[in-house]
This record gives C-alpha cells, structure tokens and sequence, in this order.
C-alpha cells in the first residue's frame, strides 16, 4: 500500500480552513524557541515552523495554527484549558498522493502539527484525529493541557479525511490501513524533531486519542509497543474480523431510522437502555453516514451506488443514509469483507500499560459492542494487568452534547484528563491506578472540570 489515503461528527467538520500566515515570532538562541532551526521532520515532504508566544488554543484562536471549527462539538462549553505556553509549532505534510485535506489551502494528505514547548518536561504525547477530522480536532480536548504539563505533542490527519476517506486506496481496508500507518510514521519523526528541538529523544512517548484516535492507540500499542510506554484510550472503535464492529452494531441504527426496526433492536445490538434521548440527533447526524462510509471502505461491493465515488456534496446528502444499509448483514457478507477487517483488527494483545475509558450513555460507539467486548479481548489475551477501563455514567460520545443536557450527561474529558495522570503515574513512578469502576456521575458539583477516580491504587489484575 502506498502511504498516501471517520464520519463528520458535526456539519461543521466538512467546511476545510484556510488562512494566511502571519509572521511568526523569531526565536532566541538561549531561550524561547532555542535550536529552532535544527528542528527538522524526517520523511516530511513540506514543513514550516513558527516560533509562537502561545501554543494554546487561547494563543491560537483565530490563526492558521489551529481550527476552531473542527474542534466544534468535542468539549462542552465551560472546558477550562491552560493558557500561556510558548515555544515552536510545525506544521507540514509527509509525500501523499490522496488531496481530502484543504487546511493552509494545501490540498494534501497526510499533514501533521508538531508543538515543542520552552518548558519541556522530558515527554512527548501522540495522537490521530477522531471520526474525520483533521490534525487539529483535539488541540482543546488534548494539546492544550499535555502542553501546559510540558509534553511534545504530535498530531496527525491520519492521510486520509473527510466523509469521502472511502476512496484513498486501492483495496477494501487501504484507507483505515494507512491510519495506523501514518501514526507509526509520525511518532518516529516526531521523536526525531524533538531530539533536534532540545538535544536528545523523549524519555517517556505516550499514545492517545478519542474515537478513531482511541482504536489508533489501541492498535499501536499491540502493534508497536516498542515506541510508546503507555496509553489512553477514550472511546476507541473497536474492529474485530468476525464481529462486533460499526457494521455489525449500525445497520439496526438506519433501520430505525427506517421505520423497520424498533428499540429493541437497538438494544440486542448493544445501545443502552437510557440513551434513547440521544437518538434522534444521531439520526440525523452520526447513524446514516458512518454506516456507509465505513461500509464502502470495507465492502465497496455491497451498494455501489451508494455513497457512490462521493458520499454527497451538501451536509444534508452526507448525512443521509442509504436505504440498503438497513438490512445489511455483516456476518453473511463474502470472506473477501471479513478479510479487509481483519487488515485494521484489533487482537487485545497490548504491549504497554492503557487506560480506557467509555461513556456508558455513548449512542454512536455503544459501550456493551465495543469497550466491554475489547476489555474482556485484553484480559483473554493475557494482558489485563496492563490494562485499566473506566466506564463514565452520563458520558456519550462527544462532549459538547452536555451543553444541550446537562443535567443527563457529564462530560468525559475531565475524566480522561484523570486517566492520563493516573498513566503517567503509572508508567513513572509504579503506581498502579484504581481498579476498573464507573465514575458515577454527581447529584451536583463541577462535572466540566472536575473527576476523581476513586479508590487506591490497586495491583494489576
């Protein structure tokens, strides 16, 4: 394969980002952004650095060194985040032969961002961008505090985006291949332009991501153990050869969608009783288009026309389902579609320690259909003392949806920021995290900000 090739989860991830650049700061020989110029990203086809008073998204706001707008919809509202971090961006691409990505009006895949902070604690934190979206999805929900913490942070669009991925490659699987691919490239370069940037290699790599983010950090860890010393996994698909997956758990979604199914369908295919509240704006922003998306990456046979070489060139035809994806059936479809999976499956077979968490009210990604399923692959494989899962009640899919009900759902990210100090920990210093548990969602209180994982530290499983 060569290396060139998720669903929008708001309308507003499909609208791409261009902007001039301003003139960035200059750097100082013996102190903010020292040795920038002997910071170079090996493989890269293109890069340009800035020296920035702020790396943040406070600092960032409205300049081309980030996107607000692909952010839109994975942070509730009132999410504090850190401020006042100077020190060097990169912004570039690796050679790509696929153009989804129009951020900086490249029209080139496989672009990345890279933030060295002055005040470096030694560590560097990778991820991939969720659902679709593109290398600056989670700078608020992720960047801004591991930045503040004094972590390198490198993201990736993954070499493919946008609803219309499905059509990067050459083979059903090429396009979610290269995912895995992309991120393996971009966290050895990375280690690289950090040793350029202050002098020698990371001493601790953490691997991270929400979404396809989280099934990237659970795939490097099994597949690539050997770059990272841990991770954290926030509601990351999970993709299994035989089943469960998205399309074994969707196709009920769009049947409901319908009127061929009812809500105990849902149900036998693993959505939580409760959620039913979220359903109507999954309907119409998340079932449809995943299903088809992710089955025309995996079994382009079953409908051609539909999505057809575009999944739709408004929002309203991306988001539209096709009809045939209610009674698509995953286990009857030929060997050739279970053997694509199988490229991108997950085996449960971790080499580093990993938290994961899961909100239990999660109406795209079902709890019961992927991270149950993937701890109990972990602790069947052998590897449950490596491994931590933190179920949050109240929490779903996407953050910003608690703006809308905050007084049914919490949001996961104070959560996840938790588990990451709780990795940290961990990996550092031997302290082994709480047992698995649900954070229970409180009567009152800050739930925005604040989570605490309760119990002691407790010996690996």
């Amino acid at each position: 394969m060569r290396l060139s090739r998720g669903v929008p989860l708001l309308a507003a991830t499909l609208v791409a980002t261009t902007l001039s650049w301003p003139t960035p700061a200059a750097g100082t020989a013996d102190g903010h952004c020292a040795r920038q110029d002997r910071v170079h990203v090996p493989g890269a086809a293109f890069q340009r650095s800035a020296c920035l008073t702020d790396l943040t998204t406070t600092g960032l706001a409205g300049t081309p060194y980030t996107d607000m707008a692909d952010q839109a919809g994975l942070t509730a509202r009132a999410t504090r985040t850190p401020s006042g971090v100077p020190g060097v961006q990169i912004d570039g691409y690796f050679p790509d032969s696929s153009r989804f990505n129009a951020t900086h009006g490249w029209q080139h895949d496989a672009q990345f961002v890279i933030r060295l902070p002055d005040r470096w604690n030694g560590g560097l934190v990778v991820t991939g961008a969720p659902g679709t979206r593109r290398q600056y999805a989670t700078d608020t929900a992720i960047s801004d505090r591991v930045l503040a913490q004094g972590y390198a942070y490198a993201a990736t669009d993954k070499g493919n985006n946008g609803a219309d991925f499905y059509r990067d490659g050459t083979r059903p699987g090429d396009a979610v291949a290269e995912w895995n691919a992309r991120t393996t490239q971009l966290t050895r370069a990375a280690e690289r332009a950090v040793a350029g940037r202050y002098g020698h290699a990371p001493r601790r790599t953490y691997m991270t991501g929400i979404s396809n983010g989280g099934y990237l950090t659970r795939w490097q860890l099994e597949n690539h153990p050997e770059l990272y010393d841990g991770g954290v996994d926030w509601e990351g698909a999970l993709w299994t050869a035989d089943g469960p997956n998205l399309l074994t758990s969707l196709p009920a979604t769009v049947a409901r969608t319908t009127g061929s199914a009812r809500d105990e369908d849902l149900y036998a295919v693993g959505f939580a009783r409760g959620s039913e509240f979220l359903w109507p704006y999954h309907e119409k922003a998340y079932w449809g288009v995943t299903q088809k998306i992710y089955r025309a990456e995996f079994d382009p046979a079953y409908d051609p026309a539909c999505p057809g070489p575009t999944a739709g060139t408004t929002t309203e035809q991306v988001l539209a389902p096709c009809a045939g994806d209610a009674v698509y059936d995953y286990a009857s479809r030929p060997a050739a579609v279970h053997r694509a999976v199988a490229r991108v499956a997950l085996t449960g077979r971790i080499g580093r320690p990993l938290i994961t968490l899961h909100g239990d009210l999660d109406a795209l990604l079902p709890e019961a259909a992927d991270s149950d399923v993937y701890a109990r692959m972990i602790d069947a494989s052998g590897r449950g003392r490596l491994h931590r899962y933190y179920t949050v009640e109240g929490g779903t899919h996407v953050d910003g949806l608690y703006d809308t009900y905050p007084d049914r759902l919490r949001p996961i990210l104070p959560c996840y920021r938790s588990a990451f100090d709780a990795l940290v920990s961990w990996v550092e210093r031997g302290t082994p995290p709480p047992a698995d548990q649900t954070v229970s969602r409180p009567a009152s209180g800050d739930v925005v900000d604040s989570c605490t994982l309760a119990g002691r530290a407790e010996a690996a499983r």
